[in-house]
Parts: structure tokens; sequence; C-alpha cells
């Protein structure tokens, strides 16, 4: 079952892979000159997809193609190198171009409160921590 259907999935990765910087089959500062194949950044991708839609973490999407250390280590080096940074970039200006994003307009409220009338049923509050008084988060 792919992670997301492909029509998403290929724009997606045309915009990722032009970030990207060229990179050899093999790594050119390796002593001998050669070692293990470098594991395809498509293949990465695909899997940091997977991670990213299903919540589930590296071990289980890592497999035969690609273990769960080279999908921290990729993740890693993306971001040092700035790639989703300009990903997340282009993604809101293409979102901005197409439906508008008003960021002036954004309000956000929320507030956890303990139920008046829950009693033994609705339990400890999880961010409670047996403080006094009202407890109100504001962002």
């Amino acid at each position: 079952m792919p992670a997301l259907p492909s029509w998403l999935t290929e724009p997606l990765w045309d915009q990722f892979a032009a970030l990207l910087p060229p990179r050899g089959e093999f790594d050119p500062t390796h002593p001998w000159g050669c070692h293990r194949r470098r594991i395809a950044d498509r293949v990465v991708f695909d899997k940091l997809l997977q991670v990213l839609r299903f919540g589930c973490p590296y071990q289980g999407v890592s497999d035969s193609t690609c273990s769960a250390t080279t999908i921290r280590d990729r993740r890693d080096e993306w971001i040092r190198l700035g790639v989703f940074a300009q990903l997340r970039r282009i993604a809101l200006d293409a979102y901005d171009r197409i439906v508008g994003l008003l960021l002036d307009d954004v309000a956000v409220d929320g507030a956890i409160t303990k139920a008046p009338g829950g009693g033994e049923v609705a339990g400890p509050s999880p961010v409670d921590r047996r403080k006094q008084g009202m407890k109100r988060s504001v962002l």
C-alpha cells in the first residue's frame, strides 16, 4: 500500500530532488575508492513519507531496501543541507498561489480544564500534574 497516491508523491519528489546536491554512486572520500553503493535518495524519500503518513517508527518502515539507520542518517544530512527548509518555503509559496495564505488573519486559542462533573470516570488530566487551582494553556 503506497504512503500517498503517486499523483501527489511524484510532484513532491520532483521538487525535492531538484534541491538535492548531485552525488556519485560511491563515496569519493573513501580511502579505497569504493564501498557499498549509496541507497537511492528516492527510496529514502519514500520511506520518510511512510513514516510521516502512518506515524510509525523508522524500524516499522525499514526493510531489505533501506535500514532505519540509513533513513535517520539521510534525514539528518538533508536537514543539515537545509533541504527541508527550502521545501517548506516552496510548499507555502505554492499554497499561497493556489489557495491564498493570509497568516496575518490567523488566531489560535485553546484551553484544557478538568471536567467538573467527570468524577472517577474522567480520570486525571494528563497535563494536571496535581497542581492546585485552574490550569490554562495560552498560545
